[in-house]
């Protein structure tokens, strides 16, 4: 009657939903809190810089090891990152930088090669 498999009722759906989006919502919630506590800490200050750099390496390393299986090879890859190289000396701004490179590259991986 409700479109629910049987043997499950409204209660026993409520009783996963609930829980799962009280989880969601404080996992969501918990930085930013956290981040009013720690503003003023050199260790956050730290990984505001430190972070971006940290980010794009592990793209990189990612990117260039598994090059090998996908459509394009490494030339998709180096690519790829000589957009995100590009990008970061015109813009200074490693989220642009990070995201331009991945569209790029995924272009390359699913529309060129």
């Amino acid at each position: 009657m409700t479109g629910l498999p049987a043997g499950v009722g409204l209660g026993t759906v409520l009783a996963v939903l609930v829980p799962v989006a009280v989880v969601t919502v404080l996992l969501r919630a918990i930085p930013f809190r956290a981040r009013r506590a720690l503003g003023d800490s050199d260790l956050v200050k730290l990984l505001g810089v430190t972070m971006p750099v940290g980010v794009m390496t592990v793209l990189v390393v990612y990117t260039l090891a598994g090059s090998g299986e996908v459509p394009g090879g490494l030339v998709a890859g180096l690519l790829g990152v000589g957009v995100t190289l590009v990008a970061h000396l015109l813009f200074r701004r490693p989220a642009v930088s990070i995201l331009t490179g991945t569209l790029a590259y995924m272009a390359l991986v699913n529309f060129v090669f």
